[in-house]
């Protein structure tokens, strides 16, 4: 009689219940090494889908043994735990192949490595390819509709859906029953079986109780005891694809983006449309000719397929990131970045030059600065991230630009706590919104908004300009910054004659007004007078002689905010905003719009 002694492989394919029935091995003798049930059990034992089918394949040919259709036998020694855990390195294969050896055995097996190495060792071996089923559309899939996220399923309850759009989901039933176990597990089944028939798809985690599949535009999540308290499916993908185009700012961005490689921070809630913004960026700038990667742990961006795709490479983002830097890519989009090792990769590819774009959950645009704290160096945040564009509901809610300065933080009055500073500015208006800096050995983040003038503070200004004419010849400018301080402004050759010698004179008028008193100068030519612009989305100041500076933009006197004029000279203000409706408006009444270069006395 023949024998035949089959691998791990096509046992878990079924292929050999199959030719037996189809009469090809009908009679034949099955040998089944010990190695081959050790290691189905181990897969089964870890949760894995293969060796649960290798085991049902086992009891299968059990059942043909016993009606006499062939003759089935167990043979050889059963791996230790050691033998087991080094299978990937062909120590499972080697045990299988020596029985096949030792009985005289015809092997059979789908594994193409193995089949090499049996025909080199004289093994009389058969190569089986490894079965390729039609793709077959999942029961899950019927669950989807045009406007689904995701589908969430669970033994015992009833199936429930996300739907709707981009920042407006609700979630809804969509079946009248619960689903049993048994309908989980075959629903589990067949998502393994497309994955090894769909090029698209493959396995992108699989931990004990827990597998990732990636299946085209569609990741789905398994779990099971003991991870989770009950078998579970999860299935998400896109609903959206939205042109880069259609978002605001998206103009201020490209221009941004295309100025060299950037820092840029993609915040907002989860189901905000994150994700749906970056893989639009993406698409940009490999239209504008760059060489463009992505990080994805799991890799489900919709990019072009021109854009290469990476995950972790062993487990790891680090190491992926090692093989990006010899890459070279110009820009590379992380999805997402979580964990302090993402930050860590992320900063230190962006300091070694690459454009970096980075996904992160947060509730607003700030959260996402304080994620990088404790993580990155404070002082290296502005070179790690230049830019923070904030997406709700699927639109651009926000965006900040990030820079380093050092100057006294606001609400500090005395010129000897100036100290390197993080300034967050609103990119549209130029107005700084936040500031972060050391104090001790604290780090604070201060919302930075314009003082309300209380109607005390005119009658304040008033006391102390009556006051300041009988030290100054000529116009006086008074700033109040609190009940109890105030900022005045005077001609250059009157600032040494109002301080007075070792600051006497100050300091008496400072007891007079029963307050603190900042002079500074002010030289009325180094004032600039904007020509002003009006077009159907901007209003432009145009300040050629100021151009890639940073400039403070007074009106009446006051000033109401500071801004970087671009390289052709020119300060855009959204026309449909309020700063830009308030400059108008002041202009309107007869207000001088004033500019002087920030900084300057």
């Amino acid at each position: 009689m023949q024998y035949l002694v089959p691998d791990t492989s096509v046992v878990i394919d079924g292929r050999i219940s199959a030719r037996v029935k189809s009469g090809d091995l009908a009679g034949r003798r099955i040998v089944i090494p010990e190695a081959v049930v050790a290691e189905l059990e181990a897969q089964a034992n870890h949760g894995r889908d293969t060796g649960v089918k290798g085991l049902e394949e086992l009891r299968r040919l059990s059942e043909l043994a016993k009606s006499g259709k062939i003759e089935l036998e167990y043979v050889g020694v059963r791996p230790n735990l050691d033998q087991i855990k080094l299978a990937g390195g062909g120590e499972i294969d080697a045990m299988i192949r020596d029985v096949a050896l030792e009985v005289g055995a015809s092997f059979i097996t789908s594994d193409g490595t193995q089949f090499k190495v049996a025909q080199a060792m004289g093994i009389d071996v058969e190569y089986v390819r490894p079965q390729r089923d039609p793709i077959k559309q999942l029961s899950l899939e019927k669950y989807f509709t045009d406007d689904t996220l995701s589908i969430h399923l669970k033994e015992g309850t009833i199936p429930m859906a996300k739907r709707g759009k981009v920042g407006d989901f609700s979630l809804v039933r969509i079946a009248d029953k619960p689903l049993t176990e048994r309908d989980l597990r075959d629903i589990s089944r067949e998502i393994f079986d497309r994955v090894k028939v769909d090029p698209e798809g493959y396995i992108e985690l699989e931990k004990i109780g827990a597998t990732v599949i990636q299946l085209g535009p569609m990741r789905i999540a398994i779990a099971k005891p003991p991870f989770s308290d009950g078998l579970e499916i999860t299935a998400v993908r896109p609903v959206a694809k939205v042109d880069f185009d259609s978002y605001k700012h998206s103009a201020m961005l490209k221009e941004r983006l295309k100025e060299g490689q950037r820092g840029l921070l993609i915040a907002g809630p989860p189901g905000s449309g994150k994700s749906t913004f970056a893989a639009g960026i993406a698409e940009y700038l490999f239209k504008c000719n760059y060489v463009v990667k992505t990080l994805e742990s799991p890799r489900d961006l919709q990019v072009p397929p021109e854009i290469t795709q990476y995950g972790p490479l062993e487990g790891s983002m680090e190491a992926s990131a090692d093989i990006l830097l010899l890459v070279r890519p110009d820009y590379t989009i992380y999805d997402e970045v979580r964990k302090t090792k993402d930050f860590m990769v992320f900063a230190d590819m962006r300091l070694a030059g690459v454009g970096m774009i980075g996904v992160v959950h947060a509730n607003k645009p700030i959260d996402a600065l304080q994620r990088l704290l404790g993580r990155v160096e404070m002082g290296m945040i502005p070179q790690v991230v230049d830019t923070v564009v904030f997406i709700e509901k699927g639109e651009v809610a926000r965006v900040h630009d990030v820079e380093f300065v050092v100057k006294v933080p606001s609400g500090m009055v005395e010129a000897d706590l100036a100290r390197p500073v993080i300034v967050v500015r609103d990119f549209e208006t130029g107005v700084v919104e936040y500031e972060m800096y050391t104090y001790g050995e604290e780090i604070v983040v201060m919302p930075v908004t314009k003082a309300v003038k209380k109607p005390s503070w005119k009658l304040a200004s008033r006391e102390i300009e009556k006051e300041m004419s009988h030290h100054v010849r000529g116009p006086v400018d008074v700033e109040m910054l609190t009940d109890s301080s105030a900022v005045i402004r005077v001609p250059h050759d009157e600032a040494a004659r109002v301080i007075g010698k070792s600051g006497k004179n100050i300091e008496q008028i400072e007891k007079t007004l029963g307050m603190h008193i900042d002079v500074r100068t002010r030289d009325e030519a180094s004032s600039i007078t904007p020509r002003i612009e009006e077009t159907a989305k901007h209003l432009i100041l145009w300040l050629d002689e100021c151009a890639g500076e940073s400039v403070d933009i007074y009106i009446g006197g006051d000033m109401i905010f500071t801004a970087t004029v671009g390289r052709k000279g020119d300060l855009k203000i959204a026309k449909a905003s309020e700063m830009a409706k308030h400059i108008l408006r002041m202009i309107k009444r007869g207000e001088r719009i004033e500019v002087r270069r920030a900084g300057q006395d």
